[in-house]
């Protein structure tokens, strides 16, 4: 598909979202869309893979038998009544909704990967019956799949989670992340054999990419186990359809992670993650005594050094992870996050840390930095790579930033010789190997401009963090306080 084509197809998906703008909550109807998205990708798959079994000169009346055709080249079958020309013939019906949800669950039955994961919830009243038609008849129109346009339902997905959360903007510190951050982490960590792992996995862009990975540099898809786990029920299901679309074997669970660890027993070779930013309300007072906290039980006012502490516990012996994190994390000393951190860097396992440019991030200006830890670092213990990358990339809108793939290859070879020799060149403004010693010596802060000689990195910028911080210091003293009056009172009573 050329750019022009891809515009065409971006210009239908928003229209269609348009379509449904003022009926239903914003929030739901990326999901009514994308829900949409998938029936048409299977069906038409179908209907392609079933004219090439007519002309083959199979029964068509015999259904057993084309499921078996289907099936051996990763096809869902779609019963007659799930199929998109049924549901096109039925579009102008009052009854469209109901039809919808009868061919999801059709959809289903047929297909045990799919099972409680696809949308049904077409047929409730405030889904306005008129407008779900007319959606249905603009896909007809303007969408053709054809039983190998696996990347392009997965670009029509990227598509759409970036521009609603462009439309939608900040909410409750969750992002979707951009697809260079996507790519550079992959190519950082290299994911080629062993199981693979995003604890806040959201519809699975770091599962694709890594697949995409292994597959660009001609190795074999089945070396690599997926895993992971997500809080938002229909962000769960999207990442189950976009797996089950793609023909990718994965275990994701539905869950919080920080208070109910899915897959606790488990460890992981490579872990990939952009974990919601600053959350205050995570439920520290429920985790107090967790296997997880070796480095210092997190504070109750921010998740940062949960989620960090998270990944570094579920690594295997040589396991290696990268992640996105807030730029705050580099150098909080807010209720003990300076110590979590100091103690994590003197034990040896941040590998790399990488200070990235600003308007990453659709529709939100959040700087932010990624973090490399890795637990096999026998060649460079006790050194960290600081990379600033903030002037890299380019303004591909007036609102956003994109890393070119070039500027992923300068980072990259800057890492992959860090980790095959422990050792770099040092390029001035950029990139350096800062020893344990240099690292103490700036109070284990890990801002890369204190290493690189250049100017200082902004913190997050976030209100709701410096909110969270304050109250956080302010239970802190209370706590305090309280403690001191209760010491007061013992010793007068034993006066």
């Amino acid at each position: 598909m050329n750019n022009n084509e891809t515009q065409q197809l971006e210009r239908t998906l928003w229209d269609a979202a348009n379509k449904l703008r003022g009926n239903i909550n914003s929030s739901d109807y990326k999901y009514v869309v994308l829900g949409l998205i998938f029936i048409k990708y299977v069906s038409d798959a179908f209907e392609t893979q079933f004219a090439k079994y007519k002309v083959e000169g199979f029964d068509e009346s015999d259904e057993d038998f084309l499921r078996d055709y289907l099936t051996k080249d990763n096809i869902f079958y779609v019963p007659p009544t799930a199929r998109w020309k049924y549901l096109q013939d039925h579009a102008k019906t009052p009854q469209i909704g109901e039809l919808v949800d009868k061919a999801m669950d059709a959809i289903e039955k047929e297909n045990k990967s799919l099972k409680g994961v696809l949308p049904t919830n077409y047929g409730r009243e405030e889904l306005d019956k008129t407008r779900l038609g007319e959606l249905i008849d603009l896909f007809t129109n303007k969408i053709r799949f054809g039983a190998d346009s696996k990347d392009l339902l997965g670009r029509v997905y990227e598509y759409f989670m970036g521009m609603f959360a462009d439309s939608e903007g900040k909410h409750g510190g969750e992002f979707y992340t951009p697809r260079s951050i996507v790519r550079l982490l992959v190519a950082m960590i290299q994911p080629f054999k062993g199981r693979v792992y995003d604890p806040c996995c959201g519809s699975g862009g770091m599962f694709v990419s890594s697949e995409d990975f292994v597959a660009e540099h001609s190795g074999r898809i089945g070396d690599i186990a997926i895993y992971g786990q997500e809080l938002n029920t229909t962000t769960w299901r999207l990442a189950k359809m976009n797996m089950a679309i793609r023909g990718i074997d994965a275990r994701l669970e539905q869950g919080d992670t920080l208070q109910d660890d899915k897959l606790k027993d488990l460890k992981f070779d490579f872990i990939l993650a952009n974990p919601p930013f600053n959350i205050s309300d995570w439920g520290q007072a429920r985790a107090q005594d967790d296997v997880r906290w070796q480095f210092g039980t997190p504070p109750a006012g921010n998740a940062n050094y949960a989620w960090i502490q998270h990944i570094v516990h579920h690594l295997s012996p040589a396991g290696v992870s990268g992640f996105v994190m807030a730029n705050g994390t580099m150098t909080s000393n807010t209720s003990g996050e300076g110590d979590i951190r100091r103690r994590i860097v003197e034990a040896g396992l941040v590998d790399c840390i990488i200070a990235c440019p600003d308007k990453l991030f659709f529709n939100v200006t959040l700087p932010c930095c990624l973090w490399f830890v890795s637990r096999d670092r026998a060649n460079r213990k006790d050194k960290t790579l600081f990379i600033d990358a903030r002037k890299l990339g380019f303004m591909e809108s007036r609102k956003t930033r994109n890393l070119a793939e070039s500027d992923i290859q300068k980072i990259t070879a800057k890492y992959h010789k860090f980790v095959s020799t422990g050792v770099t060149t040092d390029e001035p403004g950029f990139a350096k190997v800062a020893t344990l010693e240099e690292i103490r010596k700036n109070g284990f802060a890990l801002t890369p401009g204190l290493y690189v000689g250049s100017e200082a990195v902004a913190d997050d910028g976030d209100l709701d963090q410096q909110i969270a911080n304050l109250k956080a210091e302010l239970l802190a003293g209370f706590e305090k306080g309280r403690a001191l009056e209760e010491k007061i009172i013992y010793n007068l009573k034993e006066v």
